[in-house]
């Protein structure tokens, strides 16, 4: 049965039908739109940053083993006999040499025989770290490794054989020990728990903010008058109420209806 309320909704819609009417093209992107969408689904993304956060968060507290850092730091003399001073300055060049050095396989190897580690050069090469503080003579040797006794250690044995070793391939000054390791000195190295649940929340939140992007983009579905208008550039003709209730849309240019089901 057609009621009066139709009948004048027909009617004002009929009456404004040579009015223009906004057109939008339907592949374009309605920033605006995104943003109400996101809002609208704020529960969506809260479970999938919490859920994401807590995933590596729990990673790295149970499954990540804790790293300790032990540092050792010689310094380079020079001999006058051979070469001067300022031939020995610590450019990015010469501290490439003296890393070379303290990581060749040489040393290292002699290092694992000293010490009768149960690793093989490969494993050690890449517990250790070689750096040159800037505009310094010193050389720093770092070791990592899940027990901190072994940290020092093995950070001390390595300064010792690097010493010989740069006196005898250099053939300068014999290198100066300046630090020995010490256990008290050693370091957890272990990432963050919250770092890694900080990285989890803010991947969570770009995935769910992206899925909500795509459907937005992918939707097609005419859903109000006004979209109508804005996406097909055609006049409304009829609105036809659903059970007096007002039906809402989804996003910017889809508010809710002025009165349900569109014709």
């Amino acid at each position: 049965m057609i009621t009066e309320e139709t009948k004048t909704n027909v009617n004002n819609n009929y009456n404004n039908e040579t009015r223009p009417v906004p057109y939008r093209n339907p592949d374009a992107i309605d920033l605006l739109e995104l943003l109400y969408e996101c809002k609208r689904r704020w529960w969506a993304i809260l479970i999938c940053v919490v859920v994401l956060g807590g995933v590596l968060g729990a990673y790295c507290h149970f499954l990540i083993p804790n790293s300790y850092q032990a540092d050792a730091s010689i310094y380079i003399t020079s001999s006058d006999s051979l070469i001067s001073f300022s031939d020995l300055q610590l450019s990015s060049a010469l501290t490439q040499d003296y890393e070379n050095i303290i990581k060749s396989r040489h040393v290292l190897v002699k290092v694992i025989n000293n010490l009768g580690l149960k690793v093989d050069y490969a494993t050690l090469y890449n517990m250790v770290s070689v750096a040159n503080p800037e505009d310094s003579h010193i050389i720093k040797i770092n070791v990592t490794c899940e027990v901190p006794e072994d940290a020092v250690t093995i950070a001390n044995e390595i300064m010792h054989v690097s010493v010989e070793e740069i006196y005898q391939v250099v053939g300068s000054g014999e290198p100066s020990v300046l630090d020995q390791s010490e256990a008290e000195y050693v370091t957890n190295v272990k990432p963050s728990t919250t770092r890694y649940f900080g990285m989890g929340a803010l991947l969570g939140l770009v995935l769910s903010c992206g899925v909500i992007a795509i459907r937005v983009i992918m939707d097609t579905t005419i859903k109000t008058e006004e979209d109508v208008a804005m996406y097909l550039g055609l006049p409304v003709l009829a609105v036809i109420p659903l059970n007096g209730k007002e039906k809402y849309g989804y996003g910017y240019g889809r508010r809710k209806s002025k009165g349900g089901a569109k014709a």
